[in-house]
């Protein structure tokens, strides 16, 4: 049963999390400190520690292309999202900076895994309650302001193969309103990982770093037309 064959792992992982407690303890410790720029630090150093392990531990093999460098600063990053694995592959491929994502409320309440994501200054959207989203996208934009990055998934859930949903109206709002640049990845493979037979197993990814698109001063129809813009650059470099 694929369930059985999943509990290796996740006894695993769950001790993995208590070996880098400490690094979480200092998280809080900085940020209740208000010291941004070691609570940033600590976050990346957490997030390289996942990344690492957890990609390890799998037996992945990431294929990672880059046009250029990030750019300096906090960026909005965008991508499709096929599998729970985007997230640790995501800590493994993006070593630079730390970033939290803009994620589903219901990730908030996994326990251990949930607390996490939240220590790693991450927005949680509540689907159903327009005023708490809109909240929400007013959080990101101040986390933006203070330095953090951030990943939006703009097709909403995960595809769990290898097509592409149709990206949500929106999704571009933070990078838009923050003038913060936008970085747009093409992910494939991750939902072998999981998804496709339902307990972690190895598999070879690609992620595909595009170069960023600056946000600053756009006009209202650049602005626009933006979305689709970068959506049609990840879906052209799906295989």
């Amino acid at each position: 049963m694929a369930i059985v064959k999943n509990v290796p792992f996740l006894i695993w992982f769950y001790g993995f999390l208590r070996t880098i407690k400490p690094i979480k303890n200092n998280i809080k410790k900085y940020r209740e400190a208000g010291n941004l720029e070691k609570e940033r630090l600590e976050i990346l150093k957490a997030e390289n520690a996942w990344g690492r392990a957890l990609v390890k531990r799998a037996g992945i093999t990431l294929n990672i292309k880059s046009a250029e460098a990030l750019p300096e600063g906090p960026v909005v990053f965008i991508s499709n999202h096929q599998s729970y694995w985007d997230i640790p592959v995501y800590f493994a491929a993006i070593t630079e900076k730390p970033f939290g994502f803009v994620a589903k409320e219901s990730l908030r309440k996994i326990p251990v895994f949930g607390s996490w994501i939240e220590d790693i200054r991450s927005v949680f959207i509540k689907r159903d309650d327009a005023r708490a989203s809109l909240k929400a996208i007013e959080e990101g934009i101040e986390l933006l302001k203070q330095g953090f990055s951030l990943v939006v998934f703009p097709e909403g859930t995960r595809s769990k193969g290898s097509e592409i949903k149709e990206f949500k109206k929106g999704s571009l709002r933070l990078a838009i309103k923050a003038e913060v640049p936008v970085v747009p990845i093409t992910i494939y493979g991750t939902f072998r990982a999981y998804e496709e037979k339902g307990y972690v197993r190895p598999a070879e990814i690609d992620i595909i770093i595009h170069p960023a698109i600056d946000t600053r001063g756009m006009a209202r129809k650049e602005a626009a037309e933006l979305p689709e813009r970068v959506e049609g650059i990840i879906r052209r470099a799906m295989p």
